[in-house]
């Protein structure tokens, strides 16, 4: 249910005032009742009122900053013209993609130009009508403050690696640029209210201006189809973390169901800050990499981004672009000389500074080409503002004069800057001309720059007869590539230098320029089958296909809301798969008289963030009044050794406890420890222990846990990353060392467990309605609680048990996990907190029924089974 205080809460995060009936407009095509939303209060789930008559086209609503549209004021200031922007990347793949599946796309987004508030309706109607884009139009302070402020000053500097460490570098955070960041994405989840089909629709965010968006729309639509691509780099955890905001955007972008990146690099890094931050933990699975977040898979996807085709192709058959090739050929290579290309946006992360330092080493140590190269460099506007952008072209500028004045001559200039924004067909002119293309950013995310250079070099039959190339030569080019950029993962024949070092950029240049010919060609040959296979609807195509399969069974799925304001996020479980309420398991106590009840302690009455693990005085007087009652045998199942279960519960005379799993047990305190299987041969540890010692000398913060029948190797204190990593080798080497023993090794939440085979705490549960049974007790009250992966034994054991005869006709039977998530359990309670309640208000009914009927049941007519193990749960579920 979508509630009037999730939804003022969102309000009160964004900073921007409640909006109240906003009219929700429709694309204008086929669309059902399912597509308006006419109440903020309606139930999340009810998203599926009305089906459509006849299967609709799949739509996808992509959504950005800026929409791919150019707009024009009329020469007569009356009214707007509008076109696509062909240089879109967002509208580059609506044309694309055509070619690949059928599917309809709607955008919205901001408009580049300033609309005044009297022409914004008419503006939006005609966008929407012509070219179905719905227009966001963000008033001119609140969009300084979110682009200008909180994007480009603060997230965009910290994703390249740059810190605040003074006002200079960067902007210090500053909390009202981020409630602005916080409003224009909730102004853009009401534009996506107004035309969304939340049962059919898919919803594509790109980067890093929306990247709280999707907890707004899920929030709103438990099971919308939702994407995110961060087209900038993710920065490592340890840049990442600076970020004060750090957890607010990551469970943000959580609640898409499919995040892609450009690199293994940026996902790597996402993924680290989720378990670092989140305690989150991801798994391949046959391919595809998935976090597992409040029962809900989020998948991550890596592909990097591609060109358009048919559009570069276009543009090389153009009389201009040949025109422009004829004019390049005659200015450098009929004069002999050879052109080295940059094309680079004029901002402190794209490194043409070094660019030119290297051009200005090359001439230093290779006189010979001193008068026969010249490098190139196109300089497109920066993208931001501010002091970093200015004093970036004063050095570059200042870089330039110096290597002119100092290696120039008469009609040679050894570097030429172009400052002016050049047409598309200009600079793929320059392309085809440029024997080398120079990519020397220090950072960027991905850089597009090499593939078109790659497709303009393979040119087209007009454009070899201006080059004086036949049709069957083999086409070449070289590219020289920084290794911080998105694309140099997948040029593989590129040669890639560290930017920083001048030297070695230098060198890189003069290999490009003396490259054998065959080289160049093979080099080519590798880069254009990239290249022109993995284009732009290549990439959008695998992203939608992997975004329609991550989200196929969302119907089949139980959703609920829970978090306020940006900590929202959606709990997605089995359908038959539900909380446990309290009347109803107290109603079920006080009418059976045969009872079994098996409770975890470790991660269910403890938590498992607790520091003293010893059971608190509240804990004991708990179990006494359940043991008290004559009804009921309690017995705890846990994961630790016997003689601490005898400290710690020793006031707990009738308590029944099995310990290490199981392997030890005993019906009350003063009972002497059976085993559960025969005796043990511990040899094995001989063998294991010298191998855990050996990790636990080389990982920081592990531990072993030298049990009477158990070994237990533990990293919860050691580095999240490194210990899962060192956890991993551990287990392979403890299972090839021990291939031969009769133990079993396993893994856990941080710990690697070695314990004889054929122990577990389902043979206590299965060993317990067995003993009743021959006694001829027959249990009509079974409540079975644990936290992990070690207790669905237990619950298995339970399940199976209703089915034979080993419990009453019409038993109650209650197998609960804690947490929310996937389990052999059918019931769930949230917390430890849950389950200490309800075990106060069951040994409140066993006090009552104590006073009311004395002591005149002298036989113990049904067993309770507290369980203590490790936590599962805490670890999945933060």
């Amino acid at each position: 249910m979508v509630s009037r205080s999730y939804s003022n809460l969102l309000e009160l995060a964004s900073g921007e005032p409640p909006s109240i009936g906003r009219i929700r407009r429709r694309i204008p095509r086929v669309m059902t009742v399912a597509g308006i939303i006419s109440d903020l209060d309606e139930d999340s789930d009810s998203d599926n009122s009305a089906g459509p008559s006849s299967p609709p086209r799949d739509r996808t609503i992509v959504v950005s900053n800026h929409l791919p549209i150019r707009a024009h004021r009329r020469p007569d200031n009356r009214g707007w013209t509008f076109s696509w922007d062909e240089d879109s990347l967002l509208h580059q793949l609506k044309d694309a993609i055509g070619d690949h599946c059928d599917m309809e796309f709607v955008y919205v987004g901001c408009l580049r130009d300033e609309i005044p508030l009297a022409d914004q309706d008419e503006v939006g109607q005609i966008l929407l009508e012509t070219f179905k884009c719905v227009p966001a139009f963000l008033p001119p302070d609140l969009l300084a403050r979110f682009y200008h402020g909180f994007c480009k000053q603060q997230l965009w500097p910290l994703f390249h690696y740059m810190l605040p460490l003074s006002p200079e570098l960067g902007g210090r955070f500053d909390r009202s640029l981020w409630q602005a960041y916080v409003s224009v994405n909730k102004i853009f989840a009401d534009k996506i209210l107004e035309v969304i089909n939340p049962d059919d629709d898919f919803v594509w965010v790109h980067d890093y201006h929306l990247m709280v968006l999707p907890t707004f729309l899920r929030k709103r639509f438990n099971r919308v189809k939702l994407g995110f691509f961060l087209h900038s780099p993710f920065p490592s955890s340890e840049i990442y973390k600076t970020l004060p905001v750090r957890e607010e955007l990551l469970r943000a972008l959580l609640n898409s169901d499919l995040i892609g990146f450009h690199t293994f690099d940026y996902a790597r890094h996402f993924l680290s800050c989720c378990s670092r931050m989140l305690g989150l933990s991801y798994e391949s699975k046959r391919g595809y990499i998935g976090l597992e977040y409040y029962g809900r898979t989020v998948s991550i996807k890596i592909l990097p981004v591609g060109i358009h085709m048919g559009q570069l192709r276009s543009v090389l058959s153009l009389s201009e672009t040949e025109a422009k090739v004829a004019e390049l050929v005659e200015q450098f290579r009929d004069r002999g000389r050879v052109m080295l290309l940059g094309v680079d946006d004029m901002d402190i992360f794209k490194g043409i500074s070094l660019k030119l330092l290297a051009m200005e080493e090359l001439l230093k140590q290779h006189a010979e080409w001193r008068g026969k190269v010249v490098l190139v460099q196109i300089a497109n506007p920066a993208r931001g503002r501010g002091r970093d952008v200015r004093e970036v072209q004063e050095e570059t500028h200042a870089t330039a004069r110096r290597i002119n004045d100092a290696y120039g001559e008469n009609g040679y200039e050894p570097v030429i800057l172009i400052n002016e924004p050049l047409q598309f067909y200009e600079r793929m002119a320059y392309y085809a001309v440029a024997e080398c293309c120079l990519v020397t950013a220090v950072r960027d995310g991905m850089n597009l720059i090499p593939y078109e250079y790659i497709i303009a070099r393979q040119g087209n039959e007009n454009l070899d007869g201006v080059l004086g190339l036949n049709p069957s030569t083999v086409r070449k080019s070289v590219l020289v590539l920084s290794e911080f950029i998105g694309c140099s993962p997948s040029l593989s024949g590129a040669i890639r230098v560290n930017p920083w070092n001048i030297e070695a950029v230098a060198d890189a240049m003069v290999y490009a320029l003396e490259m054998p010919e065959a080289e160049k060609q093979l080099r080519h040959e590798k880069h254009y089958r990239y290249v022109s296979t993995h284009d732009v609807g290549y990439w959008a195509n695998s992203f939608l296909q992997d975004l329609a399969r991550t989200c196929r069974d969302h119907s089949k799925r139980r959703c609920w809301g829970i978090g306020f304001g940006l900590g929202f996020r959606v709990v997605a479980l089995d359908s038959n798969f539900r909380k446990l309420a309290m009347e109803h398991i107290v109603s079920a106590y006080k009418r059976t008289k045969t009872r079994a009840i098996l409770l975890d302690y470790d991660g269910t009455l403890m938590p498992q963030a607790s520091i003293n693990k010893s059971p608190s005085s509240k804990s004991i007087e708990i179990l006494n009044s359940l043991c008290s009652d004559t009804s009921n045998v309690v017995f705890l199942v846990s994961a630790r050794s016997r003689s601490t279960l005898g400290e710690w519960f020793s006031p707990c005379e009738n308590l029944g406890m099995a310990a290490e799993h199981g392997y030890f047990l005993r019906l009350k305190r003063d009972a002497e420890w059976e085993t559960c299987i025969p005796v043990a041969d511990c040899s094995w540890k001989q063998i294991a222990e010298p191998v855990m010692n050996l990790y636990t000398e080389t990982t920081d913060g592990s531990t072993i846990d030298d049990k009477e029948t158990a070994l237990v190797w533990s990293y919860e204190d050691a580095d999240p990353d490194f210990g899962s990593c060192q956890a991993k080798e551990l287990l392979d080497h403890l299972e090839s060392v021990l291939a031969n023993e009769p133990v079993s090794v396993k893994s856990g939440p941080h710990l690697v467990e070695v314990k004889p085979q054929g122990v577990s705490k389902g043979l206590v549960a299965q060993r317990l309605l067995s003993v009743m049974q021959e006694r001829g007790l027959s249990p009509d009250f079974i409540l079975c609680i644990g936290d992990d992966r070690s207790d669905e034994d237990m619950f298995e054991v339970i399940s199976n048990a209703m089915a034979g005869s080993s419990l009453a006709p019409a038993a109650e039977v209650f197998a609960c996990t804690v947490g929310r998530k996937p389990s052999k359990a059918k019931y769930y309670l949230d917390d430890t907190h849950d389950i200490v309640r309800l075990m106060q208000g069951l040994a409140a009914v066993s006090e009552q029924a104590t006073c009311t009927y004395g002591m005149s049941m002298l036989v113990p007519s049904s067993i309770i089974l507290p369980v203590a193990s490790n936590s599962f749960a805490a670890s999945e579920l933060q």
